[in-house]
């Protein structure tokens, strides 16, 4: 899975956009024309107006169903607290979607908040009984991150204190609550479609964001990507500087 590290600039951020338009074009004539179609379809479609916080989750499984629900409803970043418990997700459950969803880790719930706070984010903490909001009554006009928590004991009380609001999933049976995995895709489900239905959200990413996130498929799609990435991007500015 791609790990981004927090507020570090991506490798290609020092390129003009001609530059990363053909680094690209080069890049996927090396893969087939269906994933490069594919690609850019889907970059479109990508968000980050909807994020993910997962605090401590130490089973595989969970881990996995969380990011190929991301990916499913186009929610390109996970942010990970794993001070207690590795991030490890299961491969026979991720089913590849690791390989086009980011994460970020943070060492404590604090950092998390403080980075996510820094970039405009509203915390969101998903309680199963507690506070006030349904999750279709949430408002989805500001960047959100909605923040799930451990398997047996949910959020710790710091991740809940420190959350801007709270929002729970509608349940009517007797189990008082939802397996995180089942939780997240709800509430992804519920704040996705609402997104990009409203008409008012500027859910989508810019058009130099989306060519970023295509280099970045494009090299984790490629063998020994990273050193093919780079033996095009010199070729490409030498190609420029002789011009």
């Amino acid at each position: 899975m791609p790990e981004r590290i927090p507020n570090q600039a991506s490798p290609f951020s020092g390129l003009a956009t001609a530059e990363k338009e053909a680094l690209y074009r080069e890049a996927t004539a090396l893969l087939t024309e269906e994933r490069r179609q594919t690609f850019d379809r889907l970059a479109a479609l990508r968000t980050r107006h909807v994020s993910v916080l997962l605090e401590d989750v130490y089973q595989a499984h969970n881990a996995a169903a969380v990011l190929r629900s991301c990916d499913c409803f186009g929610v390109q970043d996970v942010h990970v607290v794993d001070a207690h418990n590795p991030f490890k997700p299961a491969s026979d459950v991720a089913v590849g979607s690791a390989k086009w969803v980011d994460y970020y880790r943070y060492g404590s719930i604090q950092d998390a908040y403080a980075a996510l706070h820094a970039k405009g984010y509203r915390i969101v903490a998903t309680l199963p009984h507690e506070h006030d909001q349904m999750i279709g009554e949430l408002d989805i006009s500001r960047p959100t991150v909605l923040v799930f928590g451990t398997e047996l004991t949910g959020l710790t009380q710091e991740a809940i204190a420190g959350a801007d609001a709270y929002v729970k999933v509608p349940m009517y049976g007797f189990t008082e609550s939802f397996n995180i995995s089942v939780c997240a895709a709800l509430s992804l489900f519920s704040l996705t479609e609402r997104m990009r239905h409203s008409g008012e959200v500027e859910w989508r990413l810019d058009a130099d964001a989306q060519l970023d996130l295509k280099l970045h498929w494009a090299m984790h799609s490629l063998r020994d990507g990273e050193a093919t990435m780079q033996a095009l991007r010199e070729r490409i500015i030498g190609q420029k500087g002789r011009n």
